[in-house]
């Protein structure tokens, strides 16, 4: 029987990975210290013989080392995430993502000797920062802004921890993933911290407006969670997986507008649609990303991957679920 730990197991993608793993007959504890996700995202699997929470940090080395001493696989996404948060929290934001990667390498090493235990490290589309390209590779060269921009300071934490990782495996031989995850969405996900699709859909569901930044006309690709947590077990267990990195997403490109439009036709078409500035939300000095879409090639040709949900799909199960919860869940 695996035995797998998540990191950050109670948040949006950790609770859909944690009910996955569970299905496929593993062991699985979640480590989380539910400063953005919740118990509820965990009821599925909560009380099933074979799941066990600890609520805890991932900067807390004793409680790492204990949990790690008894598992083969780790997925570590436990991390400060959304436009939101990053905008507003840039010291929690590298002190948690940076430093808790490094306590989670670290004590990896310590318990990993003498035996195999595998690291999946969930990036960030982020990491490639304004690369002007049209569709980005995972070995292309990472543009970013000033340091005077709030924008990036998730970005360049994420790459350090890519570096760090990578590090790990060359020095010490531990056997890490790096996966680079492309505008993830579905049941479960909040738009509290700016997260773009859920936050349209609860504009659609409290009956508008449907708020758009800038001209709407910036590019994104929606992926289904239930795809990408397919695709990271997929690589997980992938042997020529190991030490390299991954995109994750959809190569099917949609513009911010178009994306509200469909959220509108789907709730209701008599919706307005408002556009506004980004200083407006996010204060001066943010920068945005004009276009961010992956190349997907090395991913389908390493595991086969190929998206189950349109983005029709993602639509509908994220209106879905948004419907089935009460305002103060949302």
């Amino acid at each position: 029987m695996l035995r797998c730990l998540i990191t950050g197991g109670a948040g949006f993608i950790g609770s859909h990975l944690a009910e996955q793993l569970v299905a496929q007959g593993a062991q699985v504890t979640v480590i989380d210290d539910l400063s953005s996700g919740c118990l509820q995202n965990l009821a599925i699997v909560g009380d099933h013989p074979r799941f066990r929470f600890v609520q805890g940090s991932i900067l807390d080395r004793n409680v790492i080392a204990e949990l790690l001493s008894e598992v083969d696989e780790v997925y570590h996404l436990a991390a400060v995430v959304g436009v939101g948060r990053v905008a507003q929290s840039a010291i929690q934001t590298i002190k948690t993502n940076l430093h808790g990667t490094l306590v989670l390498l670290d004590e990896l090493a310590r318990a990993a000797a003498g035996r195999q235990v595998r690291l999946l490290l969930p990036s960030s589309s982020e990491v490639y920062g304004n690369n002007p390209k049209p569709q980005w590779q995972e070995d292309d060269c990472l543009v970013f802004g000033p340091t005077t921009s709030r924008r990036w300071s998730y970005g360049l934490a994420k790459a350090l921890d890519e570096v760090l990782a990578l590090a790990y495996w060359r020095e010490t031989g531990l056997p890490v993933v790096i996966v680079r995850l492309f505008n993830v969405s579905g049941p479960r996900q909040t738009g509290q911290h700016g997260m773009v699709l859920p936050r349209l859909v609860e504009a659609a569901l409290g009956g508008g407006p449907l708020i758009v930044h800038d001209d709407g006309r910036q590019v994104r690709c929606f992926v289904h969670v239930a795809d990408v947590v397919a695709a990271m077990i997929a690589l997980m267990r992938h042997p020529q997986a190991v030490g390299n990195v991954f995109n994750i997403g959809s190569d099917e490109p949609v513009t911010i507008l178009e994306l509200a439009q469909r959220v509108a036709a789907m709730v209701d078409p008599g919706l307005k649609i408002e556009f506004r500035q980004f200083a407006a939300e996010y204060g001066q000095n943010f920068e945005d990303c004009r276009r961010r879409v992956p190349d997907l090639g090395r991913l389908r040709q390493t595991i086969g991957f190929a998206a189950r949900h349109t983005l029709e799909d993602i639509i509908r199960d994220v209106v879905a679920w948004h419907r089935g919860q009460s305002p103060a869940q949302r």
